[in-house]
């Protein structure tokens, strides 16, 4: 699949309109679950954003076997400043199990631990911590590698690994207590619907914790 991927991104700084819906159909189904983490029910604008903004800076793209990589960096600074210039405006809570109506993939799915893939899993992870719940999803539902992962978060690939691990053991122990198709956040751990102000100050947090211990 990198290989492939490879190629579709030259295409595509090419000018090859195919190839870009091809790479728009390998990649949006993952970001889309990453984003409805990140930003509950405005993931499909944010998404939008994303693409809009893949499209005008493809051509500053290196190239190489990274782009899944960039095109999650590109969505998540999206995502936060979406939620930077959202703080302050009230939303309507949506349930975890809403992210059940998410486009599948099921590739993308095949290439994560056993469950990983699924729609449920994904909203369990929801309920995780912020820092967790992204290690997590870049790891098992966008199928990054600790670095490429760290490259997206700020982050060194140690920490990753240490935030994805802790997050694993978190739901191995909901689905121990409640059974798989049980979905109780986890205290202290942001959900899919919490207002803008809530999850615009879970980053602002998270930020003043990568700078003061050098991430950034």
């Amino acid at each position: 699949m990198p290989t492939e991927l490879t190629a579709l991104v030259r295409s595509a700084q090419q000018g090859d309109e195919y190839a870009f819906r091809m790479l728009y159909r390998e990649l949006q189904p993952g970001l889309l679950r990453y984003l409805a983490v990140l930003v509950g029910p405005e993931a499909e604008d944010v998404a939008s954003e994303t693409w809009l903004q893949i499209a005008r800076d493809l051509g500053t793209f290196a190239g190489g076997p990274g782009f899944r990589a960039w095109a999650t960096r590109v969505a998540r600074n999206r995502a936060l400043d979406h939620l930077r210039h959202q703080r302050r405006r009230p939303t309507v809570p949506v349930p975890v199990e809403a992210l059940s109506e998410l486009a599948g993939a099921e590739d993308t799915a095949a290439s994560a631990d056993e469950g990983l893939g699924t729609d449920t899993a994904v909203a369990l992870i929801a309920t995780l911590p912020r820092t967790e719940a992204e290690a997590v999803l870049l790891r098992t539902v966008i199928g990054l590698d600790a670095e490429s992962t760290a490259r997206v978060l700020g982050k060194r690939p140690g920490a990753v690994r240490t935030a994805a691990h802790r997050g694993l053991r978190r739901l191995a122990r909901i689905l121990a207590q409640n059974g798989r198709d049980a979905v109780e956040p986890v205290s202290g751990g942001p959900t899919v619907g919490r207002s803008a102000d809530a999850r615009a100050a879970d980053v602002r947090a998270g930020e003043d914790v990568e700078a003061a211990q050098g991430w950034r």
